[in-house]
């Protein structure tokens, strides 16, 4: 008996022909049906939908690309892998054993690397909020400390008074790069003089060594010359903390900020054709950190915390089709399993999404819906595919940065977390939640254990 066809009914829609516009030509959809090498039907089959899937080798690819190109053009730099884009373990370690050392903004990411082996001595601890026992922690094990305001400074000089052990620090600072808004809410701002105090500060309190200096000026950097603006900056601070106080230091941080190519929310073209290369970030960066007016052998080592375009493209969230339906208005919508509870990112970036199997010719824009039951649940409002069905699959791209540390979970359980490894092999390196899970922390007060319905 031959099985019956899916019925849909017909709808009037807008084709198009002739010169493309501006933009270019519209998106064609190639499905992607595999994450290196292995099928994707196969990790939903084995580890569920939706799944969260991490790729070791573009990780370590990734590292050493980044490295190479900032190696190359200055004699001293060192990468701090920051903690809160992505602190799953097995993430972290593969930082680590590629050299990265970890920058942490909290006591529970410092005790995070800690567990996972990272000495003090390797472990920058920025952040405006270091409670006075993290303080002592961070002291005691010889951890990088960046103060984040004089508050912070004032307790340091405290606890270093009353346990006799020198604080390695150094300031964060903020400035004017002329990209608004302005990051100044962290650190000591540039232009108003605060900076200077700071490490006037520092200068005369016996407890404290001054090691290095801090700036971090955003997130998702477009423009080059915004890095230019603040390592020349960095650099007149630290000449005038040579010509003050004959003080070398032992590093210069520009903090993190380097974008992916995660396409931004309003932006036309694709990120890859928009922004300057990380070739030219490390231009701007090292061009102006070699007019530091050390000798050549004291030149300070260059920090980097670069997060997201490190693994922002290293991972994807495999989810399964729900639903299809029309809405109001006509448009088709599809239902997923994976929200914005999982996919936080969604509200800035347009996250591609790919079909992971054969589709027809015929395409339309589609919107895309999670579960959950909330209207701002939507995970693109219009999206080119082809025509899908209920169990159909979507691969879900540059989901590595901020969506499992800004996860949540509402309505839906977290689900499992797998990395691919070099060899080919795949491991779960976070388990899906259960309800054992999820209550294990809650109480019921003995008043409220029986009721009757």
């Amino acid at each position: 008996m031959t099985q019956k066809k899916r019925y849909e009914r017909p709808v009037v829609l807008k084709q198009f022909s002739g010169f493309m516009n501006k933009f270019g030509a519209r998106p064609v959809t190639e499905p992607k049906k595999e994450i290196d090498g292995i099928p994707v039907t196969e990790l939903a089959e084995r580890f569920g939908s939706p799944l969260f899937v991490i790729s070791e080798k573009k990780i370590r690819d990734n590292m050493r690309k980044m490295n190479r190109i900032f190696k190359t053009r200055y004699p001293k730099v060192q990468f701090s892998w920051s903690y809160k884009t992505n602190y799953l373990n097995a993430v972290c370690a593969v930082f680590h054993q590629e050299g990265s050392w970890a920058e942490v903004v909290s006591g529970f990411e410092y005790e995070k690397a800690r567990r996972l082996g990272v000495r003090g001595e390797h472990i920058l601890f920025n952040g405006p909020d270091k409670s006075k026992e993290d303080l002592k922690r961070a002291i005691s094990e010889g951890s990088k400390i960046h103060i984040d305001h004089f508050d912070e400074l004032y307790d340091i000089i405290e606890i270093a008074g009353e346990t006799g052990k020198k604080a390695n620090v150094a300031i964060r600072v903020n400035m004017d790069t002329g990209i608004y808004p302005k990051w100044d809410r962290f650190g000591f701002n540039y232009e108003n003089g605060e900076a200077k105090q700071a490490l006037r500060r520092i200068m005369t309190s016996e407890g404290l060594k001054l090691i290095g200096l801090h700036t971090h000026i955003g997130t998702y950097m477009m423009s080059a010359d915004a890095y230019k603006i603040a390592a020349e900056k960095m650099v007149e601070l630290a000449s005038w903390l040579k010509k003050e106080y004959d003080h070398i230091l032992d590093y210069i941080d520009m903090g993190g900020g380097l974008p992916s190519n995660n396409t931004l929310n309003g932006q036309y073209l694709p990120a890859e054709q928009v922004l300057p290369s990380v070739e030219q970030f490390a231009d701007a960066i090292t061009t102006a950190l070699l007019e530091l007016p050390y000798p050549k052998d004291e030149l300070p080592m260059l920090i980097l915390e670069t997060g997201r375009a490190l693994i922002d493209d290293t991972a994807h969230l495999l989810s399964t089709v729900l639903a299809m339906k029309r809405l109001s208005d006509g448009r088709r919508a599809m239902i997923i399993d994976a929200g914005v509870n999982l996919l936080f990112t969604r509200f800035w970036y347009k996250h591609q999404i790919t079909p992971a199997q054969d589709g027809g010719m015929m395409t339309e824009d589609t919107a895309v819906y999670g579960p959950l039951c909330m209207n701002i649940d939507c995970i693109a409002e219009s999206i080119t595919l082809p025509v899908m069905k209920k169990g159909d699959m979507v691969v879900i791209d540059y989901v590595g940065a901020y969506d499992m540390t800004q996860w949540m979970q509402f309505i839906q359980m977290r689900p499992n977390v797998v990395m691919i490894l070099e060899d080919k092999t795949v491991e779960i390196i976070r388990e899906a939640e259960n309800i054992d899970y999820l209550m294990q922390n809650e109480r019921i007060p003995e008043k409220l254990r029986s009721f009757k319905l």
